[in-house]
């Protein structure tokens, strides 16, 4: 049983299942998008230099993590 729920996760993180799950919802994938080229220039503009490292961090964990987070939450 345990199993077959790090199989899930594991899964949730490939290339392939993120590609397919941007693919079956584009209107997430264009909020993406969106995250992923505004954070930043949002940390740029709150804490300079590091901001901007701060939140190419936190847009590139969002854009692995938000398909493991829609399957948890059961979307």
């Amino acid at each position: 049983m345990v199993r077959s729920s790090e199989s899930r996760v594991t899964n949730s993180f490939t290339t392939d299942s993120r590609r397919a799950f941007y693919e079956a919802h584009p209107s997430i994938a264009l909020f993406m998008l969106l995250v992923v080229l505004a954070a930043p220039f949002a940390g740029l503009y709150v804490a300079g230099l590091l901001g901007v490292v701060v939140g190419v961090l936190v847009s590139a964990a969002a854009y692995v993590l938000t398909p493991c987070f829609w399957k948890g939450i059961g979307g």
